[in-house]
């Protein structure tokens, strides 16, 4: 059994905090991010891993840095064998990479060195990549440049989304981690330096890469729209207004042309649209201010005679 100072923010960190909690370990600490303003009401909220380390009790640290004396003496206090850091959003100075005996731990949701940075899920969706998975290790000053304990793989289907690859990466990471610090105990596990060669970065998702390009490929389209979903939603312009994409299905390429982004048919099945190569069926889509909507419905309100996209 090992002491546990726990730091994560969002949903993504929310199974290793339950696994953590259903364990011989003991969670001393939970850090997460403070309480802000979110939604349209702009709400106080507080994050998911508060939430879940409310209910099973633990203490909770919400400081704004952890780069002034007092933050750091106070991680101290809590004397963790270790720190496991999963998605946390603050970063670690040295200081605070000391204070473990074992070090701090990190459940990185690619396959290393391939994608470090802030956004692994949904870069490796955007680049076409066939697997991806989870790796356990242990932080050094770079950015996700620490040796190694552990990877899990798992491949990524054609109808993956930034969503469902999100949700099985996090139980992959939940499952590694308490593989990871059973193999440290028992000696069975060794940190190792990540490959020289291989290294890519995953910068943070921005709104503005959103748009649509419908001259490019139907297959590059296909992985914006998966990999943008949940957020921040691939779209486009529908006579002037705001149309998000959540689902499309590509299709074959057809003899029939069409210039990029002109709506060439449309039915329950999709709204079929021209891209650079082919076209693509839009199966889920939403207006500015409205509801997401299959096809279907969307077609028993609207025309598409006509209509480019933009």
């Amino acid at each position: 059994m090992v002491s546990i100072v726990f730091a994560g923010t969002p949903e993504f960190s929310v199974p290793a905090l339950e696994a953590l909690a259903a364990s011989r370990h003991q969670v001393v600490a939970v850090y997460t991010q403070p309480d802000r303003p979110a939604g349209r009401g702009q709400r106080v909220a507080t994050s998911a891993v508060k939430q879940c380390a409310l209910e099973h009790g633990f203490p909770v640290e919400q400081p704004a840095t952890l780069r002034d004396a007092a933050a750091v003496d106070r991680l101290a206090s809590w004397q963790p064998d270790v720190m496991v850091v999963v998605a946390y959003g603050l970063i670690l100075p040295a200081s605070v990479l000391q204070i473990p005996r074992l070090g701090c731990l990190n459940i990185h949701a690619s396959l290393l060195p391939r994608w470090r940075g802030a956004a692994p899920i949904h870069r490796a969706l955007q680049a076409g990549d066939t697997q991806t998975g989870v790796t356990i290790m242990q932080m050094d000053a770079g950015l996700d440049t620490g040796p190694m304990l552990l990877e899990r793989v798992t491949p990524i289907d054609a109808t993956d989304t930034g969503s469902t690859l999100h949700d099985r990466l996090a139980n992959m990471g939940a499952e590694a981690l308490l593989a990871a610090l059973d193999g440290i105990l028992d000696g069975s596990l060794k940190p190792r330096p990540q490959p020289a060669t291989g290294a890519t970065y995953a910068s943070k998702l921005r709104k503005d890469e959103a748009l649509i390009d419908w001259s490019k490929a139907t297959a590059e389209i296909d992985r914006q729209i998966r990999a943008f979903n949940p957020w921040p939603v691939a779209e486009t312009r529908w006579n002037g207004q705001q149309l998000r994409i959540w689902q499309a299905t590509p299709l074959p390429s057809s003899a029939d042309a069409a210039a990029p982004g002109m709506v060439i048919g449309g039915d329950a099945s999709g709204i079929r649209v021209a891209t650079g190569d082919g076209a693509i069926a839009l199966t889920r889509v939403q207006l500015a201010g409205r509801r997401a909507v299959s096809a279907a419905e969307f077609l028993n309100a609207h025309r598409v005679d006509g209509v480019v996209l933009t």
